[in-house]
């Protein structure tokens, strides 16, 4: 085999494997399902969300980083519930890919940031924690220097 035809398998070999990985991330409940079962089609958001701070590129002095959201074309909500309206939820706010705060405002703390660049995410979540579909969500990469 050449080397352009190994390279070509080794990726479709890895992105089939990443789709596998994937799967059960998407399915829903343990244990299988059967085709009675399958999940509602998630709503869209008319929301759009825009990192006010740490702005991209931007450096702050840590180790507290302060997050500040607008949110347009939709609202903050406080109630959890399975009623899902696409003009109501609130935020997941992501650092570095691990969930740190589920916030009923525009505005959030993060403490104990360590030094050096972080990649911060925002989304906008239906009242269930669900995203909806497609994702309301919008990110900031920024260095935290104390």
């Amino acid at each position: 085999m050449s080397p352009r035809a190994h390279g070509k398998r080794s990726a479709l070999v890895l992105a089939g494997a990443a789709v596998l990985l994937l799967l059960p991330a998407c399915g829903g409940a343990a244990g299988g399902s059967s085709p009675s079962s399958a999940p509602s089609p998630r709503p869209s958001s008319p929301a759009k969300i825009r990192i006010l701070s740490p702005r991209n590129g931007a450096t702050v002095k840590g180790p507290t980083v302060h997050v500040r959201v607008a949110l347009t074309g939709a609202r903050i909500v406080p109630a959890t519930t399975t009623h899902i309206v696409p003009t109501q939820g609130h935020l997941h706010v992501y650092l570095d890919g691990r969930i740190v705060s589920m916030n009923f405002s525009t505005d959030a703390t993060i403490p104990n940031v360590s030094p050096g660049q972080h990649l911060l995410k925002v989304e906008f979540v239906a009242s269930d924690h669900l995203p909806f579909d497609p994702r309301v969500i919008t990110g900031s990469v920024f260095t935290v220097q104390r």
